[in-house]
């Protein structure tokens, strides 16, 4: 089963859609999503864009504050070029319908998050992604030229061996899972001219994220085993500020918290950032999860505090709805209760190597948004950079496509070969995928978390090595 499309998109976050949109008007795209369209770690970013808006701020400024917080392994032409054009791509994002906090005097409502010199970062309350995802995903919606395929999960790149040069990337294998059942699967073959993978981090091979169940690295995957270069993986950044909660999985407190002056406390109410960075609560986050994490291990904690209770409560409920809601469904009042959080796998800082425009060393490639590596975060993100990164490079890569479709659509679509599963045979024990999956999760992050020591990383990559030799026999070896 074969379908054609000029420009397959893997992914349906803030890069995805926004290179669909950009690209649509010149070449059919399709757009596959293994949930719904909607599901994507850009609907649970709850901070907002960092991008300079006020007249007083500047894109030096902007550019030195990446520079500082990604430690000094930031691309800084990539930065430059990201921070200059992030004005531009905001408005386009508001020209879709995205809405965002204005004053009284209709200008927009600026916050200031951790490791920022001044207030850039544009929000909607405490659920900026949610309108971002909202905004996008009715715009696709309404193009004719985009089609959307829900529960459609990619499973591999399509390779087209070229024996005079590099192979080349014509498609993806998709399983529908929409068609499949318990003993049969729908594998289709989709043909592009150009195959975007826009599918996000890999949050969830930790057992304690912020980020939603879809983030599981497909898209980084495929590219490896594809032979497309990879970069930058050891970086993860972790939120300093997760709900600790038994209810509460993967519900994150956003930076805009500690931005608008929230603290961080010891059980006894001590605050002990200044112990640590003379920037305090407001120190870039490998710092303060750094901090949160000593000050865990030392007196044997299970999670720390923070603090907003010293605010007006009726400007923490307008600001901050989603999380004042959020926390009182499990008993916390953030209005008068410290609020009990920990540290959690929330960004990935590398991925599939690309250049300006999103081409991969793979032709017929391209990487945007979390996935890809650009050189913009280094070793740490910067607050709120990642939704500046996916509008910025979404819309670069499909200007360079636009470019080229013309040319592109000249060539037929190759004849590939349907899915094979080779001498996989169906399995009566999938209490072996769940263990594995959960005992990979666990290795992650005792050994691969917050800090790490050759020791920890020896005894992870063991682990795991048996986990990979129990998966082959699961399937291969019955």
């Amino acid at each position: 089963m074969t379908t054609q499309t000029d420009l397959l998109v893997i992914g349906s976050g803030i890069a995805g859609l926004t290179f669909a949109l950009e690209a649509a008007d010149h070449a059919s795209v399709t757009v596959i999503t293994k949930r719904a369209q909607s599901e994507s770690n850009t609907r649970y970013a709850q901070g907002g864009i960092a991008t300079v808006m006020d007249p007083l701020d500047t894109p030096e400024a902007h550019l030195k504050d990446t520079l500082i917080a990604g430690a000094g392994l930031c691309h800084e032409v990539v930065v430059e070029r990201c921070v200059r054009e992030g004005p531009d791509r905001l408005r386009d994002l508001m020209a879709r319908g995205a809405q965002f906090d204005r004053h009284d005097n209709g200008e927009l409502s600026l916050t200031r998050e951790g490791g920022h010199s001044a207030r850039r970062v544009v929000h909607y309350t405490d659920a900026t992604g949610a309108e971002v995802q909202r905004a996008l995903g009715e715009a696709v919606a309404a193009h004719p030229n985009i089609r959307v395929l829900e529960h459609h999960t990619a499973i591999d790149l399509i390779m087209l061996t070229n024996f005079g040069g590099p192979d080349r990337c014509v498609g993806a294998y998709v399983l529908d899972e929409a068609s499949s059942g318990v003993d049969h699967h729908v594998v289709k073959a989709f043909l592009a001219r150009e195959t975007v993978l826009a599918t996000g981090g890999a949050g969830k091979v930790y057992i304690y994220t912020s980020n939603p169940d879809v983030a599981t690295g497909d898209g980084v995957a495929m590219a490896y085993r594809a032979g497309a270069e990879i970069g930058n993986m050891e970086f993860y950044q972790f939120h300093p500020t997760c709900l600790f909660h038994p209810q509460a999985k993967s519900f994150l407190l956003t930076e805009a918290l500690r931005g608008e002056g929230a603290y961080l406390r010891l059980p006894d109410g001590t605050r002990f950032m200044e112990r640590h960075d003379a920037r305090l609560e407001l120190a870039p986050r490998d710092i303060v999860s750094r901090s949160i994490d000593f000050e865990m291990k030392r007196a044997g904690l299970e999670h720390v505090y923070l603090d907003i209770s010293h605010k007006p409560a009726d400007w923490i409920k307008e600001r901050f709805p989603t999380i004042y809601e959020r926390c009182l469904s499990y008993g916390i009042d953030i209005t008068s209760e410290l609020i009990p959080v920990v540290p959690a796998a929330h960004y990935m800082c590398g991925g599939v190597t690309t250049d300006l425009r999103g081409r991969t060393t793979i032709p017929g490639l391209s990487a945007i948004g979390e996935c890809a590596f650009t050189g913009l975060h280094g070793a740490n993100r910067l607050a709120s950079n990642s939704l500046l990164e996916g509008l910025v490079f979404g819309q670069r890569a499909a200007k360079r496509l636009i470019e080229d479709i013309a040319e592109m659509k000249k060539a037929p679509f190759p004849a590939v070969a349907e899915w094979q599963t080779g001498n996989a045979v169906p399995s009566h024990e999938a209490v072996v995928v769940a263990h594995n999956w959960d005992e990979l999760r666990r290795t992650m992050w005792n050994y691969v978390g917050i800090v790490r020591s050759d020791t920890r990383l020896r005894r992870a990559a063991r682990r795991i090595a048996l986990l990979q030799e129990e998966i082959r026999e699961y399937y291969w070896k019955h």
